[in-house]
């Protein structure tokens, strides 16, 4: 299918380099074939994370300089991926860890004042005037503090960038029409799962379907058809060199059998300024149709008495599971390590 952009614009709004390619990545490729401008924000430089890629954690440039490393990296992936992209300037706050949690260090993203990092992406969106953005749940998609924080920035700043008395200062107001979560879902997992046991492999999601097992399940109402990018997507994940095993879980699935199985990037639509109908194929429907769409953008969106948008649509609750939040790694296969933990890259 072939959808001509007409100058539509999308912001993927994530917590750290990587994650742009582990999440909603082959959506995002779509798009930007398909001529869409796409824009990456990463809200911090991933200075914390760990090397996870078993060859590379002894090298003495990576060991010196990681955080000038994880912006080559970030560079090649958004080059695949065919994005421009941002970086927001913050500090990565870093996994912690123990019982009781040790405090997160001091002048990382998720200590910052919320008035500096929305204020920041509030610049950034009005820059950019993207029509649709994506960015993770209430939960961070998983209890990183960075993901969660990322989160609160960016629903805030969805409210703030097309209003003008708010931050006056970083540039023209403009509104975003739709805001959409990364989904993860336990029938895509088991499917991939079960086929995999099926033509005689190793169940490569043991532990990641234990760990999402204990998030509460999203109500996913968008499904974009991007099997084709696959393969970029694979290979912008990649281009992270220290954040990834290339021999890894993230790989183990071979594509046509994700092709065939479950060929889409799922999303939760969180926010609609315009009227829509659930499911939808596309992050666009509804904004597509808008004869001047940057028009509606730059005027004055309806608010309630406190102020807030007023939403054609709001999500449906998530369904609760036996809600965790912690930290420590789940051991699904039995093989003593936690994959999704290791290969969601941020474990430190």
């Amino acid at each position: 299918m072939s959808l001509q952009p007409h100058g539509l614009r999308l912001m993927a709004v994530h917590a750290h380099p990587d994650d742009e390619s582990s999440k909603g990545a082959a959506a995002t490729a779509y798009y930007a074939a398909q001529g869409v401008e796409v824009r990456v924000v990463s809200c911090t430089g991933g200075e914390r994370g760990d090397v996870l890629n078993e060859r590379l954690k002894k090298d003495p440039a990576i060991q010196r300089d990681i955080t000038h490393v994880r912006r080559e990296e970030m560079a090649r992936a958004a080059q695949i991926l065919g994005v421009s992209h941002t970086w927001l300037g913050f500090t990565d706050s870093g996994l912690p860890e123990g019982d009781p949690l040790p405090p997160l260090p001091e002048g990382c993203f998720a200590l910052e004042p919320l008035e500096v990092t929305t204020e920041a992406l509030v610049r950034v969106i009005r820059e950019f005037r993207p029509h649709v953005i994506t960015t993770y749940d209430e939960n961070g998609g998983y209890p990183h503090p960075d993901h969660v924080m990322t989160h609160v920035v960016t629903m805030a700043a969805f409210q703030a960038a097309g209003d003008a008395t708010a931050y006056p200062h970083a540039g023209q107001p403009w509104q975003p029409l739709k805001v959409y979560y990364n989904g993860w879902t336990v029938e895509r997992m088991q499917r991939l799962n079960d086929a995999m046991i099926r033509l005689g492999h190793e169940a490569p999601y043991a532990d990641w379907l234990k760990n999402i097992l204990t998030r509460p399940r999203r109500v996913l109402t968008t499904h974009v058809r991007c099997g084709d990018y696959f393969q970029l997507r694979d290979d912008a994940l990649r281009a992270h060199a220290t954040q990834v095993d290339p021999d890894g879980h993230w790989f183990a699935v071979p594509l046509e059998i994700q092709r065939a199985e479950w060929p889409t990037d799922d999303f939760e639509l969180a926010a609609s300024l315009v009227p829509v109908s659930v499911p939808e194929g596309d992050l666009f429907a509804g904004v597509r149709e808008l004869a001047d769409r940057d028009a509606v953008c730059r005027g004055a969106a309806a608010r309630d008495a406190d102020g807030e948008l007023m939403l054609k649509y709001e999500p449906h609750a998530p369904i609760p599971p036996e809600l965790d939040h912690s930290t420590e790694p789940r051991d699904g296969d039995g093989d003593g390590r936690d994959e999704m933990r290791e290969e969601e890259a941020h474990s430190a």
